[in-house]
Parts: structure tokens; C-alpha cells; sequence
């Protein structure tokens, strides 16, 4: 599973990712910074369906991490931040079978509690390949800037 990215040396975002799912899939934040950022998946057989292209499930989960952390950052040192996804909609624009998918997330509103974003995947050439919306609900304590501290990660 390709974990080497997260935490590692030279990582710019070791919590952004953090250990689940969007780990073992293989995102990697690239830039993040107050309400953006771009999330980059490097393609591999595991990620394609049976006709070959990437399937509609990577998509969906690119397009969640991005919309999420784009409302997550905190340029607190050793703080995080923390949201669940209410809703979530996608639509698929293109194929890819092979190469980087780049995500970028905005968030776009809100207010104390929840905040809307939208996100756009490309492919290695800039082609759109699906862009979504979601709806997301900071976690306690995740309503600031400020966060929580990164040892309370998965609570």
C-alpha cells in the first residue's frame, strides 16, 4: 500500500491524508492552502474497471477528499482539522485509463458548522474527467482555524 508519501520526509501536508482510505488508495496532497487544494492520485491497474478506465469510485473518492480538505486547512502547526461529507454528487465527464488524476477543491460557503465546496478532476493533460459538490460538517472543535491537535486525529 503506498503509505511513504504521508509523514514522510519532505511531505509539505503529513496530516492532510491521514490513514484511511484515501491513503490505501494512493491521494496525495499536492497544495493546500485556506479553502483550495489539489489532491493527485498516480493510476494503476487497481484503480481501473473491467473496460479498462478508472472506475467511477476513485472519481467519487477524489472528488469527497478534495471537496473535504479544501474547508480543512489550519496553518496551526501540530492541528488539524475535521469534516464528514452530508452530501456528495458527481458527475463523470470522461475516461482515463493511466497517468495522474489532479483534483482541486474549493470551498465555495458556510457558515459555523457546515461549508459547501465543489471540485474539478483532471487528467496528466488537463481534460475533464468528472467534477462534483458536496455538502460537509466541520467535526467538534474543527469549526476555527485552530482545529485540533493532530494527536486527536481519529477521534
Amino acid at each position: 500500500m503506498p503509505t511513504e508519501h504521508v509523514g514522510g520526509a519532505g511531505d509539505p501536508y503529513p496530516h492532510a491524508i491521514g490513514e484511511g482510505f484515501a491513503l490505501m488508495l494512493g491521494c496525495r496532497v499536492t497544495h493546500w492552502a485556506p479553502d483550495i487544494v489539489e489532491v493527485e492520485l498516480a493510476l494503476g491497474p487497481q484503480h481501473l474497471n473491467r473496460a479498462g478506465s478508472v472506475h467511477g469510485g476513485v472519481l467519487a473518492t477524489l472528488i469527497d477528499v478534495a471537496c473535504a480538505l479544501s474547508g480543512l486547512y489550519s496553518g496551526v502547526p501540530g492541528r488539524v482539522r475535521k469534516a464528514v461529507t452530508l452530501s456528495l454528487t458527481t458527475h463523470f465527464t470522461g475516461q482515463v485509463s493511466g497517468g495522474t488524476l489532479r483534483a482541486r477543491g474549493r470551498a465555495r460557503a458556510g457558515g459555523r458548522s457546515i461549508f459547501f465546496a465543489t471540485t474539478e478532476v483532471v487528467d496528466a493533460e488537463g481534460r475533464a474527467i468528472a467534477h462534483g459538490e458536496a455538502v460537509n460538517r466541520y467535526r467538534r472543535g474543527s469549526e476555527t482555524a485552530d482545529g485540533v491537535p493532530s494527536d486527536e486525529q481519529h477521534s
